[in-house]
């Protein structure tokens, strides 16, 4: 995990297996910060949605219990979901390095879609 000290806290970078190992271990919840529409497509099983285009910093829960990380489809938008976060008042806040991209290209299982039915499968990179 990378950190950076920032004037308002702290900023968290975590690779996707570290985010896969500390939520396999129930330590972290893992809040997905991209459409809707990514979202129905494929996802990390687990992963709570809150899409970045209506996202309140202020209806966040407090990290006491579990820590958040927070990700998207390459890390642009989860580093701006944390750095708001960061501004509104949180200490320390996390997300995935190279988001969903990073995680599927690490051969991790997420929820796609069969495309010959539609239906939700799991999936994983194969090597």
């Amino acid at each position: 995990m990378d950190t950076e000290k920032t004037e308002n806290g702290t900023l968290e970078t975590w690779t996707p297996e570290e985010v896969s190992r500390a939520f396999e271990d129930r330590k972290i919840v893992v809040i997905d910060v991209r459409t809707p529409q990514e979202f129905n497509v494929e996802r990390i099983e687990g992963a709570l949605l809150a899409p970045m285009q209506a996202f309140h910093p202020e209806h966040m829960p407090a990290q006491d219990g579990k820590r958040i990380v927070f990700h998207c489809g390459s890390g642009a938008r989860s580093e701006k979901v944390a750095r708001l976060c960061l501004d509104h008042g949180f200490g320390r806040v996390a997300h995935m390095k190279g988001g969903f991209g990073a995680w599927k290209a690490a051969g991790l299982p997420y929820t796609g879609t069969d495309m010959a039915t539609g239906a939700p499968k799991t999936m994983r990179k194969e090597s």
